[in-house]
């Protein structure tokens, strides 16, 4: 696994390359700048790139402009972006143009080592990943009443929750001590009542936590 980090913070990107390289993954590039990184994805085409959000010159949402641009750049590539506070619109536009190999991770998901090297796996693989916490803060907000997720019951909230942390059902199932059986027939249900038919260029489950999140705007 090729690996280009973009954080503007030398300690923290000193950081992040010691405990990738200590887990015998290639560190090929650190960036501190946008630019730097574009440059960095060109030459060394990583598998994946860690990226901060929030980036010089403004630090408001260069390293999401970044990211966008360089999956543009380089389709395929897996882009794991960090952020230090929870921000709807920077995890809904990132995810907006497609939720493959993509994740959405808080800064102090990095402390916790196991977690975040799965993290960062998954989405090597092609796998989607939204921080816990991201998700349960914004569902935490107030939603418009009158939409279709108004419709799903509290079991299928919490299924969506588990979907969005990019568990697959099995895991699901051990987390809610429930079947495999059960959690299949809540997901069918959940993508039922967000009208989310059988679409091999998206990830159903993303776009439905996405839609349960884009819910609390307005």
């Amino acid at each position: 696994m090729r690996i280009v980090i973009a954080e503007d913070d030398p300690l923290l990107r000193e950081g992040l390359a010691l405990l990738l390289r200590a887990e015998d993954l290639d560190v090929v590039a650190t960036a501190g700048t946008p630019g730097e990184f574009l440059t960095a994805v060109d030459a060394h085409a990583p598998d994946v790139a860690i990226v901060d959000v929030r980036m010089p010159p403004t630090h408001t949402d260069e390293g999401i402009v970044a990211a966008v641009e360089a999956r543009r750049r380089q389709p395929g590539l897996a882009v794991l972006v960090l952020s230090a506070y929870v921000e709807q619109a920077f995890a809904t536009d990132l995810f907006s143009v497609g939720a493959v190999g993509l994740g959405y991770l808080l800064k102090e998901r990095v402390g916790r080592v196991e977690e975040f090297l799965a993290a960062l796996r998954r989405v090597a693989d092609g796998g989607s990943v939204i921080d816990p916490e991201v998700v349960g803060q914004l569902l935490a907000r107030h939603r418009r009443p009158d939409t279709a997720l108004s419709e799903l019951s509290p079991r299928e909230r919490e299924v969506l929750g588990l979907m969005a942390e990019g568990l697959g059902n099995t895991a699901i199932a051990e987390r809610l001590f429930v079947t495999d059986g059960a959690v299949h027939k809540h997901i069918r249900s959940i993508f039922a009542k967000l009208q989310l038919p059988p679409d091999d260029r998206v990830d159903r489950r993303v776009t439905a936590v996405l839609r349960h999140l884009d819910g609390g705007r307005g």
